[in-house]
């Protein structure tokens, strides 16, 4: 077993949370600087055990290991993991399968693997492959979703400036899973906003990893009971764990991508609490 310890998210009540000044959401619930060169960096949340962050293989390979946290033999003896490439071309090895993801493309690997390995094809063009885990309660296939085989919903308008196309990979109509629901949402270029109108999840936590955005911009994330809002400014390469309780939507200063990933109750991707905006008063 590894001796790393991953740094712990424990969950946070909403009472709370509104006593929280900005450094104190920032440290509870921001994902940052997990882009370092040739090193995995994973978070561990106490949100339905859900545990993300970044592989970034540049010069040799990254073998997935375990960690303290998880007191496994090896990380998916008792999990599932959803992987997307956000890079260059690079490849996914599962118990000696290779499988070669391009930008946007999903593997999802299921229990009882043990060994995942993550490869860039050109140091120079490096892959980046964002995870996800959860727990998991039986053995779904390792199944590779490429982009083009996603389900492509377009969403928004620009008279609203929230016009963007919203891809499914793992959910009950794709890639089965125990209870990872996961896809990547692209905002259009002139619109700015992301999953407008807000809405809560109360049967399942989220993550948010935004990619995509021009070093130049940067992006507000609203979060928080639906009449108790806050924000965070993040930048690119960042993520957001979502609680339960909280709304999740935000607006940057151009165009980016989110990948979304929910575990929980249930992978109905339409079980969501509405909050319209004209309730956020």
């Amino acid at each position: 077993m590894s001796e790393t310890t991953l740094k712990t998210y424990h969950a946070v009540h909403f009472n709370d949370f509104k006593k929280y000044d900005t450094a104190q959401i920032r440290e509870n619930f921001l994902l940052s600087d997990l882009v370092k060169a040739d090193s995995i960096e994973l978070a561990y949340t106490h949100y339905d055990r859900m545990l993300a962050g970044l592989a970034n293989p540049i010069h040799h390979a990254l073998e997935l290991p375990t960690y303290v946290n998880l007191k496994s033999e090896y990380f998916l003896e008792r999990r599932e993991i959803g992987i997307f490439n956000i890079g260059n071309t690079g490849t996914v090895e599962a118990d000696g399968i290779v499988y070669e993801l391009e930008k946007q493309d999903c593997l999802y690997i299921g229990k009882g693997t043990k060994k995942v390995v993550f490869t860039s094809r050109d140091a120079a063009n490096p892959a980046t492959f964002f995870l996800c885990s959860a727990p998991a309660h039986q053995t779904y296939p390792t199944t590779l979703r490429k982009v083009a085989d996603a389900n492509h919903l377009q969403l928004g308008s620009s008279a609203t400036a929230n016009e963007r196309e919203l891809n499914q990979y793992i959910y009950d109509g794709g890639v089965q899973s125990c209870q990872l629901v996961m896809g990547i949402t692209s905002i259009k270029p002139g619109s700015v906003w992301n999953s407008v109108p807000p809405h809560t999840h109360d049967r399942r936590s989220e993550i948010y990893f935004y990619f995509d955005l021009a070093p130049e911009n940067i992006l507000l994330h609203v979060m928080g009971q639906p009449q108790e809002t806050r924000h965070l400014v993040i930048k690119n390469n960042e993520g957001i764990v979502s609680p339960p309780w909280s709304v999740h939507f935000g607006s940057g200063t151009g165009n980016y991508s989110f990948i979304w990933a929910m575990a929980g109750e249930n992978k109905q991707f339409t079980d969501m609490d509405p909050a319209p905006v004209t309730t956020l008063l």
